[in-house]
């Protein structure tokens, strides 16, 4: 009885998921832990910004979807087949939010989660054997990954969103470390070149934390330097909201309460 119950939960998240309201346009996020992290009820007392942002917006009119899923990069959510389900009901006028990085440094081909993509924006790819697949299979820079998702989206008459990654619980020298010369900057060319909304939420959150300072911060993080707990993932969730307010030409801010 309790497996029959477990599998009927199951299909109904899927069927949460992916039935739309007809009347309604669909904001769909997507991304790694920090931005649904578990199965997006705090368990651990940790949370993603995903999982607490519907509330920002009047949901009359819009539905939020979080369909991030901890553990992938902008590779392992487009291999495991997430992204072909979501543009099977991705509609003209919906909205998809993106942000990879944290895993995508990763080794490519390792047994434990071959997640990592080639740094950077470029064109070059390296073929490898997937242990975890048990196949060959080409791997692309995260410059490559993130076009598609934006290509995609555009394509199927939706709109784009690119956020770079939010900053990690690290201080060096009294300011946050951020991402200015890695995912943040490889994110933002991508956007840029593809005609995408780009969202700056590493500086954006990264300001919030130099003015708070380390020993504040540190609240934030009860359990390792990358997830942080429900007031932390407020925190990144109104600062995804601020940068949406700042992309002037951006139909998703008429949506904001």
């Amino acid at each position: 009885m309790r497996g029959t119950k477990f599998i009927f939960a199951l299909l109904l998240v899927f069927v949460t998921a992916f039935v739309r309201d007809p009347d309604k346009r669909v904001l769909y996020i997507i991304g790694d832990s920090t931005v649904r992290n578990g199965d997006g009820s705090g368990r651990d007392s940790l949370w993603g910004w995903g999982s607490l942002i519907a509330s920002r917006f009047d949901t009359t009119k819009l539905s939020v979807r979080n369909l991030a899923i901890g553990g992938r990069s902008s590779r392992t959510f487009i291999t495991e087949g997430r992204w072909d389900r979501i543009l099977q009901t991705l509609k003209p006028g919906d909205f998809v939010i993106m942000q990879f990085g944290h895993n995508d440094a990763g080794p490519l081909d390792d047994t434990a989660r071959a997640r990592g993509t080639i740094k950077g924006i470029g064109e070059d790819s390296v073929t490898i054997y997937n242990p975890i697949r048990k196949m060959k299979e080409t791997v692309h820079s995260y410059g490559w990954y993130m076009r598609k998702y934006i290509l995609d989206t555009k394509a199927k008459g939706a709109i784009p969103i690119v956020c770079s990654p939010v900053p990690r619980n690290n201080f060096r020298d009294g300011k946050t470390v951020r991402a200015s010369e890695s995912y943040g900057k490889w994110a933002q060319e991508v956007a840029k070149a593809h005609g995408a909304f780009f969202i700056p939420l590493n500086d954006l959150i990264a300001d919030q934390y130099d003015a708070m300072g380390a020993d504040a911060v540190n609240k934030f993080f009860p359990k390792d330097h990358t997830h942080p707990n429900r007031a932390g993932s407020e925190l990144n969730a109104d600062m995804v909201v601020k940068g949406i307010k700042n992309l002037r030409k951006c139909p998703l801010r008429k949506f904001l309460k």
